[in-house]
């Protein structure tokens, strides 16, 4: 382990927030953004003179909608012709099109200009939010960081997350799962507080329900080491698929009142998705709440309530699927539900009420773990991961340890079917070698094709690399035999190589680099990209900094000049001082970059003297 010197950093870059930690002064702190706030909005909007990220995006959303990006996350590492990417761009207000290699592009206006983004880099802006956040608290830079995924993402998805890390100036230390930082989370409180499983053994149930995906993992804790038994999980099961459920039935209720349909009208959708967001929050606390709109659509406004049995009849099916996937983890780890030792719900949408009566009763009426703040324990876990990482030493972190789990099976084509080589839930690293014979006479090559999923067809899994392996020795059909070879690392990222029968590596294929993938110079291009942008937004910053001095010089004057003793002091020359200054606050005020803030303060202090003298 290469030991940093540098602070290292944890990073939940979710769907709708994304948060941020680092460990300081012996326990872990997640950092509060400008705003007050520890979640920060994983949203970008860009207009005519600026691009804006986090908090400052839902201010304008509305009247923006068309340059204003929500959930890129649901895109990053997928298809433009993924159903489900077809899925989420229809109630998406900006354009998504298909770019080289059918990777989803976002189109937007920025300065005037017709600009193009892939959900890379859309979340590298955002990892570059949280990335500024840590630097302003720590004072210092900030390179090194760990960053969470769902757990079922695939390898696609997580090169697509390091990518944007890369393209955000961050040097990924790991990519692990959100469900695993969230147990680190949970034993590391356990170890600070002294506390110890009666047994040795824990077994635990993460169940994390965020923004946009449902994951479930079983892990057994023991001494420090977190091993992954089994992990299961959806996209579009979480809470901004329930907000979906809301908006569509008060668009019929609208249509139904007022013989209108509000679906093209942007801002009307961008509003009414608002209130829905904030209606489904209110529910998790009182049984009933309203949504009032005025102007919502034209001249009309709309009024309606929803309650809490509405809510869960609207979305019974999507929480009843959230079930199945904790019966599918158990049954894959084969455990029984009464040898869980924990239930610890976490992300936003556990807090819905319906949601943790399921589970409970699921569970036998057992109560679940509330102890680790579902907001915050995937960042939390995955800074004490990133201290563990770095190598400095803490006395609490050299017993952790951890195993994480394969989400989907690998393995190679034979004649159009699966032969899997690392089943799903294998603990990682790993490796695994499989023997072939030849399948025909003096056969001295084969085509190596390395596919991911779950069907026992390759044609409907997902090809993830290929090559050629010569040199088999001729020989009649099942005589020879080569050797396959898979090797996954602790990041769940993997080679596969071809060994001849004498043990010779030939052949090798790293499995980083997809055909839709970042090449290294399209990514040092993005990271040069990311700099000039980075550097406009700190431009904008000054100016709008250099405005508020203005406003507050001349707020200031106005003051002096509305006191009749003082005003009347003012000699008659100073008049013109005094139309010069506003002539030239006009001429800054609309971008003239030849009037410069120290002339206007030296004209307003000028007439402030005259004033008092």
């Amino acid at each position: 382990m290469v030991r940093v010197e540098e602070p290292v950093i944890g990073i939940d870059l979710g769907t709708m927030y994304s948060c941020v930690g680092v460990f300081q002064d012996n326990h872990v702190k997640i950092i509060a953004s400008e705003h007050g706030g520890r979640k920060t909005p994983s949203c970008v909007a860009f207009n005519d003179t600026e691009r804006l990220i986090g908090d400052a995006v839902y201010d304008q959303a509305g009247m923006n909608a068309a340059n204003t990006v929500f959930n890129a996350k649901r895109l990053i590492g997928r298809k433009f012709s993924d159903s489900s990417v077809q899925d989420d761009i229809k109630s998406w207000q900006c354009k998504v099109f298909s770019g080289p290699l059918e990777k989803p592009m976002i189109s937007v206006t920025y300065k005037g200009e017709a600009k193009q983004f892939s959900a890379e880099e859309i979340s590298s802006m955002v990892l570059m939010k949280m990335k500024e956040i840590a630097e302003m608290y720590l004072g210092t830079t900030v390179r090194n960081a760990v960053i969470t995924v769902p757990a079922y993402y695939n390898n696609s998805q997580r090169q697509a997350t390091r990518d944007a890390g890369t393209i955000a100036g961050l040097e990924v230390m790991r990519i692990i799962a959100e469900p695993t930082a969230a147990a680190i989370a949970y034993g590391f409180d356990k170890k600070l507080a002294g506390v110890s499983s009666s047994n040795g053994e824990e077994n635990v149930l993460i169940f994390d329900l965020g923004a946009s995906n449902c994951n479930v993992s079983l892990l057994t804790i023991e001494e420090g080491i977190y091993e992954v038994k089994a992990t299961r999980g959806a996209s579009h099961l979480g809470g901004e698929d329930f907000v979906n459920r809301m908006v569509n039935h008060f668009v019929e209720e609208f249509k139904r009142k007022n013989k209108k349909d509000i679906t093209g009208n942007a801002k009307s959708m961008r509003r009414l998705r608002n209130a829905c967001e904030r209606a489904k929050r209110t529910l998790s606390s009182i049984p009933m709440t309203d949504i009032n709109l005025e102007y919502f659509y034209n001249d009309d406004s709309f009024s309606a309530n929803i309650s809490r049995d509405d809510f869960n009849e609207l979305n019974m099916d999507l929480f009843e699927s959230c079930l199945d996937l904790v019966k599918k983890c158990l049954s894959d780890a084969r455990i029984d539900k009464n040898n869980i030792h924990q239930v610890i719900p976490v992300g936003g949408s556990t807090r819905i009420p319906k949601v943790q009566q399921l589970l409970k009763k699921f569970f036998n009426g057992r109560e679940l773990c509330m102890s680790v703040n579902s907001d915050e324990a995937i960042a939390y876990g995955a800074t004490v991961h990133a201290v563990v990482l770095s190598g400095k030493g803490y006395e609490r972190f050299e017993d952790l340890m951890m195993l994480d789990a394969n989400p989907l099976p690998l393995g190679v084509d034979i004649n159009g079917e699966m032969s899997v080589m690392i089943p799903r839930n294998a603990s990682i690293p790993t490796k695994k070698m499989q023997a072939f014979p030849t399948t025909v006479d003096n056969q001295v090559g084969v085509l190596i094709q390395v596919f991911e999923g779950e069907h026992k067809m390759t044609k409907h899994n997902k090809l993830l690399g290929k090559f050629v392996f010569s040199g088999i020795p001729r020989a009649p059909s099942g005589v020879s035999k080569y050797f396959v070879c898979f090797d996954i690392d602790a990041d769940g990222l993997f080679n596969v190589f071809v060994e001849n029968e004498h043990g010779e590596k030939l052949e090798e294929i790293k499995m980083t680099n997809y055909e839709d993938r970042f090449s290294k110079e399209e990514l040092k291009k993005l990271v040069q990209e990311a700099k000039k942008y980075k550097a406009d937004d700190e431009e904008n910053k000054k100016k709008m900094e250099a405005r508020i001095s203005v406003e507050s010089y001349f707020y200031n004057l106005k003051n002096i000049l509305s006191d009749e003793k003082l005003s009347s002091k003012l000699a008659v020359a100073s008049k013109k001082k005094m139309e010069d200054a506003v002539e030239m606050e006009n001429l800054w005020s609309n971008g003239n970059q030849f009037v410069k803030l120290e002339n206007l303060v030296e004209i307003i202090n000028e007439l402030k003297g005259l004033a008092i003298s």
